[in-house]
């Protein structure tokens, strides 16, 4: 409409196409989450000092930071499918790249491009799915696709032990998993909503001043995430727990994000998104205060992790589905570039603050460095807020 604004359609959502679209997004992110701790253990077995170490792992956030702004351009000079499938052969060549070396400089620029080949298919296969679901169900559509994402997140870790960190074994499994998410990829072709034809006019930062709590839903999602698996498992430690305990509290965590996702999406279809946004960030800040007291104790520390972790993440699955409400065209493509830009800092910001305060203060720091954003969170979702019309690009 010449005014921006248009009107939800009634068609219903083309489910075999978002679940294959999700399908492939799943098998992506396991090598993703089997990267993580495999490039970690590799760099620290070659005797790289823990500070290089953390400085590798950040090039890949700056990757996703760097290149957010260039995939809206990108995508209106080429097909939504080819240029997924682009990004899908680079991160695979990347991977195996990295794989083939132990060169310390050149994981450095490896890793920063391997940031911004993932950034790519997320954008994309947001915008996509946001594009194919429909207002009444796209919070069940995003809980579905965050719960696959996290699952994937999950079940990459687990390959470790069967393979070891040494050697090809675990990239070839990573190499199988890329394949196999080409091969899901390649029926899609002719069935995929087009980016092309569309005139790139926005910015991230436009966006980001339109919807400012989506974004920071974004960046407190992604600043807790990487937070939690870098320093649970220490503060944990720290208050006696065993090796094994540690890394089963990390588990808790993630399964909880696994399990709680489809159901807050329902929910988030039910009521509204602001108000599940809200009823997440203020279940997250009470986790944040009551973690140093369940500490020691299972029966009450399980329980606590477990939602503490789902309703983390539920910020960002109420944001994916309100972005899809409020934005169309090139400001949806925008939006969804715009969310990667905001992981990418809280990505960086997470860990490298906690770091820094935990290494002067202690890791009694470590659930109050989480508290305070979502606490500033919540006060910006208590202010008096407007209803939105959706606008298109």
């Amino acid at each position: 409409m010449a005014d921006g604004t248009v009107s939800h359609t009634t068609v219903n959502a083309p489910w075999p196409i978002i679940l294959a679209v999700i399908g492939v997004m799943s098998v992506f992110t396991i090598t993703l989450g089997l990267s993580y701790p495999l490039l970690a253990l590799i760099l620290q077995n070659i005797g790289t000092p823990k500070a290089l170490i953390g400085l590798n792992a950040a090039m890949t956030p700056m990757g996703i930071i760097v290149s957010a702004p260039l995939f809206p351009r990108l995508a209106g000079t080429r097909s939504s499918w080819g240029l997924a499938m682009l990004c899908l052969t680079a991160t695979l060549l990347i991977f195996m790249m990295i794989g083939a070396t132990r060169l310390l400089a050149l994981w450095f620029v490896l890793r920063f491009l391997l940031g911004a080949s993932i950034n790519g298919l997320f954008i994309i296969s947001e915008t996509w799915i946001n594009q194919l679901s429909h207002a009444k169900s796209r919070g069940r559509v995003m809980g579905i696709y965050a719960t696959v994402m996290s699952l994937g997140f999950c079940i990459g870790p687990f390959i470790l032990p069967l393979t070891g960190f040494e050697g090809w074994p675990p990239f070839l499994v990573g190499l199988a998993c890329f394949i196999a998410a080409g091969l899901m990829l390649l029926p899609l072709r002719d069935r995929m909503p087009e980016f092309g034809g569309q005139t790139f006019s926005g910015s991230l930062l436009r966006f980001v001043r339109l919807a400012p709590v989506m974004s920071l839903a974004v960046l407190i999602a992604a600043y807790f995430d990487q937070v939690v698996l870098s320093f649970l498992p220490l503060f944990a430690l720290a208050h006696g727990l065993s090796s094994a305990t540690a890394s089963f509290a990390l588990g808790v965590l993630i399964v909880g994000n696994v399990f709680l996702q489809i159901p807050l999406g329902w929910l988030a279809d039910r009521t509204s998104r602001h108000k599940v946004m809200l009823m997440c960030a203020v279940t997250t800040l009470f986790g944040c205060a009551l973690l140093p007291l369940v500490i020691r104790c299972p029966g009450l520390l399980w329980p606590t992790l477990f939602i503490w972790g789902g309703a983390a993440f539920g910020v960002y699955t109420a944001a994916l589905a309100e972005l899809g409400d409020r934005f169309s065209g090139t400001m949806l493509l925008t939006g969804s570039a715009a969310f990667g830009l905001m992981w990418g800092v809280g990505g960086i910001a997470g860990p490298a603050s906690v770091g820094v305060l935990a290494q002067f203060l202690g890791m009694g720091v470590f659930p109050f460095s989480l508290g305070i954003p979502f606490g500033l969170f919540v006060l910006m979702l208590l202010r008096p807020h407007r209803g939105v019309q959706k606008t298109a690009g």
